[in-house]
C-alpha cells in the first residue's frame, strides 16, 4: 500500500511538473490590424523581429498621458536596438483627440485607433487603461501591465528581450 502511494504521489508530481513546464511558455500576440493614424496598417506579423511595447491608452486617462513621457524616453532609449512602440487608443477615444494628442505630443513612435474595439477584444478585452503588453522578437506577448508598468523593471526586461537571439 505504501508503494502505491508514493508511486501515485511521484506520477503526480511528475504529471504537474510537466503540466506548469508546458503551461509557463509565452503565448502569440492575438492576430491583429491597427489601423494608424495615417490611414496604413500594421499587422501582429509585422511586431516579429522586433521586442514591442503595445500601450492600451486614452486621452482621457490621466495615468495614461502621465506615463507617455516615460514611454517616449523608453522607446527613444531602445529603438535603435531592435525595439518599437505602438499605441493603441480605445475605441472610446475621439479620433481628433488622438491626432491633436499625438502631434502636440510629437509621439515618435505609430500611433493606432481601435475604432471598433476589436483590437483591445482580441488582446484580452482590454478595458483598463493603460494596459500595456511587452512582445518579444518572436511575437509572443511575455509580460503585461496594468497601469502604469515600474519604467526600471521593463527597462530590464526590455534588455533581455533585445538581447536574445
Amino acid at each position: 500500500m505504501k508503494k502505491y502511494i508514493a508511486a501515485t504521489a511521484v506520477a503526480l508530481a511528475l504529471a504537474v511538473g510537466v503540466g506548469v513546464y508546458l503551461g509557463s511558455g509565452n503565448t502569440a500576440a492575438p492576430a491583429s490590424t491597427f489601423v494608424l493614424l495615417d490611414g496604413t496598417q500594421k499587422t501582429t506579423a509585422d511586431l516579429k523581429g522586433k521586442v514591442t511595447l503595445v500601450n492600451f491608452w486614452a486621452t482621457s486617462c490621466v495615468t495614461c498621458v502621465g506615463e507617455m513621457p516615460k514611454v517616449i524616453a523608453t522607446y527613444d532609449k531602445y529603438k535603435s536596438k531592435g525595439y518599437d512602440t505602438l499605441a493603441v487608443a480605445m475605441s472610446y477615444d475621439p479620433p481628433s483627440y488622438v491626432v491633436n494628442f499625438a502631434e502636440t505630443r510629437k509621439l515618435p513612435f505609430k500611433v493606432a485607433i481601435d475604432n471598433t474595439g476589436s483590437v483591445a477584444q482580441a488582446w484580452g478585452d482590454v478595458k483598463l487603461t493603460p494596459t500595456t503588453y511587452l512582445v518579444n522578437k518572436r511575437g509572443e506577448i511575455v509580460k503585461r501591465y496594468v497601469g502604469e508598468p515600474d519604467f526600471a523593471e521593463l527597462h530590464k526586461l526590455i534588455e533581455k528581450l533585445l538581447a536574445e537571439a
